[in-house]
């Protein structure tokens, strides 16, 4: 993307969070750094899920001018999704309102939405046992535990992604409450 940006110099850019090759963040990162070198360059985001993180990196790249972040929801909505690109261009901010709520709430626990035994199973994890392990401490069955793992990451809202990388995900979102 930073390349087709310095050989055709857009008026804005449109990117998804994921690109290629790995479908991660490269979109972001790839917006990050294009607002780095060239603060005054639009950028509008489209995301699938609210990441606050992406967000924050996001509006604090660049000088705080045309910049955006929406949801995929809203380009369904063609008339607010031009609007929203046409005040981007213009220099102007838009951030999604569900994205505001999250930027809002990121300075409480994370964790407040658990249940205690859920509180509990997350230890275990951040601890590095298996559902197995957890299953036979707490003397309930895997199952239990798994549907227990399910409704952590639920509540924390960690984004759709491999299980493994989810469960560190929720991991370091213990760690860090």
């Amino acid at each position: 993307m930073r390349a087709a940006v310095e050989e055709h110099d857009p008026d804005i850019v449109v990117t998804d969070v994921r690109m290629p090759p790995g479908f991660q963040d490269e979109g972001l990162r790839a917006a990050v750094a294009l607002r780095a070198e060239r603060p005054r360059l639009p950028v509008l985001v489209l995301s699938q899920y609210v990441q606050r993180t992406y967000a924050a990196d996001l509006l604090d790249a660049g000088d705080g001018t045309g910049v955006g972040y929406l949801l995929k929801d809203r380009v369904g909505q063609v008339e607010e999704f031009l609007d929203a690109l046409t005040r981007v261009a213009d220099g102007g901010t838009v951030v999604d309102p569900e994205v505001v709520r999250r930027l809002l709430r990121r300075h409480r626990d994370p964790l407040e939405a658990l249940t205690p035994r859920e509180r509990e199973v997350l230890a275990l994890v951040a601890e590095g046992h298996s559902n197995g392990e957890i299953a036979r401490r707490l003397v309930v069955t895997e199952a239990a535990v798994g549907k227990h793992i399910g409704n952590i990451l639920g509540k924390l809202n960690l984004p759709p992604a491999e299980d493994t990388h989810r469960r560190v995900l929720a991991v370091l979102t213990y760690l860090r409450a």
